[in-house]
């Protein structure tokens, strides 16, 4: 019986070894004490993972006020010689939405550089029932210096995000990989619905593609040229705004909301390109008439507003900085739709790859390049 013991005991140490030797020892760092790309408004939001600082802009909706505070389009970059990333998050409210991977939503999404170009690397999130639990990111790396970008989760509000290297490894900030100070405001297309992971978002892919750095104030449904929105935009230090303004609103809120809000804009930032998308055909129109009529009519009102605002010399004048472009997130096949609203990650791909020219050839006009 004794013997039974022993051995049971010496089973037990050695397994708490082994156990001891797999769980790897971490020194973490606060994201936000690196190098944080993506952020809207930095330095004046009390809580640096949110977008926008809810105590001073008001008129958001209970629901609005979750959403800005989310980090979408957010990240930070590093750079490691640690075999493994690990990752510690406290989180503030958190969606779990249906058409989108949980890994977007309040998971991470990894990519490091090779050869110029940023290749992913690693995603992942905690579990459910244990979101606060250490994310072990990537493992068994070759023990080199990598140049790390850390996208962040796409509908999640974080109060601590910590960034966890193997001790006796080296982690530190490095420059902004991204030039230039460009926003943009949209609906859930803009926020990242559907998407995978953080990374796939169309604001993500068309800053690795083109080095140029967009900060995503998207909102998911809630993207309708409102005032309270305005306002914040008119206190955005940025070279440029794109918009995807036309997805969420109806016919009748474009016609009364988007010539005061393109006034405000010109008198707020003079000179500088305001950037507007048409929404995008939502495969839900197929067969649904009813919804078919509802889209059109809002293609139809955005485009009929554009025509109008330069259809003089006067309104060419005034609107000079104001553009007008057509994404596309929809191939030949109609096989790039989530949910007969949101395009999957090819759709979102081929959406970047629609306005990345006609974007670039206008802000190469005003010297951003």
């Amino acid at each position: 019986m004794k013997k039974i013991i022993s051995l049971a005991i010496i089973f037990a140490a050695a397994f708490a070894a082994i156990s001891a030797a797999s769980a790897q020892n971490y020194d973490y760092t606060e994201a936000s004490d690196l190098t944080i790309i993506g952020k809207l408004m930095p330095g004046k939001t009390a809580n640096p993972y949110h977008r926008v600082d809810t105590t001073v802009y008001k008129g958001f909706t209970k629901r609005e006020n979750q959403m800005v505070r989310q980090t979408s389009g957010m990240g930070c970059v590093f750079k490691t010689n640690s075999r493994s990333i690990s990752i510690l998050t406290k989180y503030g409210e958190m969606d779990d939405p249906t058409n989108t991977s949980i890994i977007s939503a309040r998971g991470y999404d990894l990519y490091i550089r090779q050869d110029g170009k940023w290749l992913w690397a690693a995603s992942g999130v905690s579990p459910r029932k244990d979101p606060a639990k250490a994310l072990t990111l990537i493992k068994e790396m070759d023990g080199s210096e990598h140049e790390c970008l850390l996208y962040f989760p796409t509908f999640s509000e974080e109060y601590s995000i910590k960034i966890g290297v193997e001790e006796g490894s080296s982690l530190s900030a490095i420059e902004n990989p991204f030039r230039h100070r460009i926003a943009i405001w949209g609906s859930s297309f803009t926020h990242g619905s559907s998407t995978s992971r953080a990374g796939m978002t169309y604001p993500a892919q068309f800053s690795r593609a083109t080095g140029l750095q967009l900060l995503s104030l998207g909102c998911s449904g809630r993207c309708m040229l409102q005032d309270y929105f305005c306002n914040v935009l008119v206190d955005v230090d940025a070279e440029a705004f794109v918009f995807d303004t036309f997805s969420n609103p109806s016919a009748k809120l474009i016609r009364e909301r988007l010539v005061p809000f393109i006034d405000r804009m010109i008198a707020a930032h003079p000179g500088k390109p305001l950037i507007f998308q048409q929404t995008i055909y939502r495969e839900r129109r197929n067969f649904n008439t009813e919804e078919d009529s509802k889209e059109q009519a809002k293609m139809d009102m955005a485009a009929q507003i554009f025509k109008e605002i330069k259809s003089t010399p006067e309104g060419r004048k005034k609107y000079k900085d104001v553009y007008f472009i057509f994404p596309e997130a929809c191939p030949a096949s109609h096989e790039a739709s989530v949910d007969g609203i949101h395009p999957d990650n090819y759709g979102y791909t081929l959406w970047m790859q629609s306005i990345r020219k006609p974007i670039v050839k206008i802000l190469r006009k005003y010297g951003i390049r």
